[in-house]
């Protein structure tokens, strides 16, 4: 991947973004191509994609996961909260390590934590002769594989911000979130069927291999931008504002974590309430949940495209408008739940896919705010809103199902935060 040239340039300064075109020197004094940003991208996205597949794809078997470890549906809400958990915790943490420290450590650190974790689960904490495992012992390693994993998020979305420059950051970081749900489509497609086949080792099976061939790709190919780091002494860095001081950033990231709760409202618990209310078989549901990552998927590459077209604008007012139809469509939902099957899962693939599609401008907008040294730390704080919304919600939607019914978890869980989102969202900055 790295392409070593007989008269290398001179490095560029410290905290400047990779040249779009031409040759370009990593951290590492290795000479690339102009073609190495495409590969940092794909190693993004794999690893992106490995631990979504594993943060999301869960959710997916939630209904077989509660039979085969024989859980109340407050201990399923645990267990599926668990993961998020752990990354809702040091999210942050691994946002300000990448910008001291570097994207490969704290990958290569975090990945293989992961890798660990899963292969504890594969190993001991699987159903199999009749012995179910304690449901608290698969919460306590699966939180620490989201607390280890979460590294993903910041880190390499850091290394991509570093080596594509500024026309391009909006598309590329698109790309590389579009792996969240490209992953969760993955985990959607394979672990349900794994599931009910083969059983939940190979389920974990699973997840544990292509963590382990993420970390693998990082270890062997990624070298890190030549950004500035945040360390005591660096001049660049000491004069770029810290993203946790300042209250537009913090506003964008908060509207980040209303608009997880209606997102993890269909990838959690939307299973449940299709197959207990409306009656869908398993299958049927699982097909829906692909369709609403793969529209996801896509939904977050176009907005990135289109907004860089536009110079990098509207991008706020394109979370404002998926906001308002997120809302009316969870409105739908709870006013039409005794009608038509097919018009309820309409709805919910619209309201799931939209709130999976918001993610690639949001992440570009706060990491532009933030300038490429600082954007570890931004979307830490991002990613920090984003899960804890991931942990609210299988939570939340448990506690308020036993007071209340499903119209008004919708509206609650769905439609509130998606309008409370669009109000706080701030305005376009005037070019």
């Amino acid at each position: 991947m790295a392409q070593q040239l007989q008269s290398p340039p001179a490095p560029p300064s410290a905290g400047a973004p990779a040249a779009d075109f031409g040759p370009s020197v990593g951290r590492s004094g290795k000479v690339h191509s102009a073609r190495y940003k495409w590969g940092i991208l794909g190693i993004g996205i794999g690893a992106q994609a490995a631990f979504s597949a594993t943060f999301q794809g869960i959710p997916t078997s939630g209904s077989i996961l509660q039979q085969a470890y024989r859980l109340t549906t407050g201990q399923l809400g645990l267990i599926l909260a668990a993961v998020t958990a752990g990354i809702f915790i040091t999210d942050v943490f691994w946002g300000i390590l990448s910008d001291r420290i570097g994207e490969r450590k704290v990958l290569i650190t975090g990945l293989s934590g992961t890798t660990i974790a899963l292969a504890a689960v594969t190993v001991f904490l699987v159903p199999h002769g009749g012995v179910v495992p304690s449901y608290t012992a698969l919460a306590v390693v699966l939180f620490l594989a989201g607390a280890l994993g979460g590294c993903v998020n910041g880190a390499s979305g850091r290394a991509v911000m570093g080596w594509f420059p500024p026309a391009k950051r909006g598309f590329a970081i698109s790309l590389r979130v579009a792996a969240v749900p490209a992953g969760g489509a993955i985990g959607a497609a394979v672990l349900p069927p794994l599931a009910l086949g083969a059983g939940f080792r190979w389920v974990f099976a699973f997840l544990t291999v292509i963590c382990l061939l993420a970390t693998v790709a990082v270890a062997i190919w990624l070298d890190e931008p030549p950004l500035a780091r945040t360390k005591s002494g660096d001049s660049q860095a000491a004069t770029t504002p810290s993203p946790l001081g300042r209250w537009d950033i913090w506003r964008v990231a908060i509207t980040a974590f209303l608009l997880d709760l209606p997102q993890f409202t269909v990838l959690t618990f939307g299973s449940v309430f299709l197959h207990t209310v409306k009656h869908l078989s398993i299958g049927t549901i699982a097909v829906l949940l692909v369709v609403v990552q793969v529209l996801g998927a896509v939904s977050r590459v176009w907005g990135g495209r289109w907004t860089d077209r536009h110079g990098g604008r509207y991008r706020r007012t394109l979370v404002t408008v998926y906001s308002w139809i997120i809302a009316l469509a969870f409105v739908g939902i709870a006013a039409f739940q005794t009608g038509p099957t097919w018009l309820v899962a309409a709805l919910m693939v619209v309201a799931g896919f939209l709130a999976c599609g918001w993610h690639g401008v949001h992440y570009a907008e706060i990491a532009t705010m933030a300038g490429a040294e600082r954007s570890g730390t931004a979307l830490g704080l991002e990613n920090t809103m984003v899960f804890a919304g991931a942990f609210a919600t299988p939570l939340l939607i448990p506690a308020l199902l036993s007071v209340s019914s499903w119209p008004v978890v919708m509206l609650v869980i769905g439609a509130a935060p998606s309008v409370v989102s669009a109000l706080l969202m701030p305005r376009e900055v005037k070019a």
